[in-house]
């Protein structure tokens, strides 16, 4: 199951939740629920084999909690071993390989960029970040003079950049200043 797929799973998951907290909770559909302790390989093989007992089950629980209709789904992030992530999702969770964190972030930037609420124009006080020194970086001109920078970030992988030749210049300016 590719992340796309995975992040469908959670999509409807999240949708049957928020559609049983604003119904009585024996509407609440079955849903299906990987555990965190599960490997990314047998996440993505039983994400969608599931038992119909270990669907059965993960809806009685839900059923069972009385204030589920007050409560909203909460994104859990853990770390169990040092190259898988695991996404919790109103009970619903996803084992994440390095490549499908890769994935997901270019997703998440892709739909991060679309919206209309933009990014802080500065740096925010506490902002925590990792640094990459030195990245492996390419370039590419285009035919009206606008030049694309990509930089690979160590966290956030390859990350494009197009300057207009004004801005080339003041980068310039920026990055020689004593």
């Amino acid at each position: 199951m590719n992340l796309t797929d995975q992040l469908g799973a959670l999509e409807s998951s999240l949708d049957e939740l928020i559609s049983a907290a604003a119904s009585t909770p024996a509407s609440i559909p079955a849903f299906i629920h990987a555990s965190p302790e599960s490997s990314p390989a047998s996440v993505a093989d039983s994400a969608t084999d599931a038992t119909v007992d270990r669907a059965t089950a993960a809806a009685s629980a839900v059923e069972e909690k009385p204030s589920l209709a007050e409560e909203k789904p909460t994104l859990n992030i853990s770390r169990p071993e040092k190259n898988l992530i695991a996404m919790t999702i109103g009970g619903v969770s996803v084992a994440l390989s390095p490549a499908g964190v890769s994935e997901l972030i270019e997703e998440l930037s892709n739909a991060r960029a679309s919206m209309d609420v933009e990014q802080p124009g500065g740096l925010p006080p506490g902002w925590r970040f990792v640094a990459t020194k030195n990245p492996v970086m390419a370039t590419q001109r285009y035919a009206n003079g606008d030049r694309l920078l990509v930089l690979r970030h160590t966290g956030h992988g390859w990350v494009p950049f197009s300057f207009s030749p004004d801005m080339v210049i003041e980068m310039y300016a920026m990055l020689t200043k004593r």
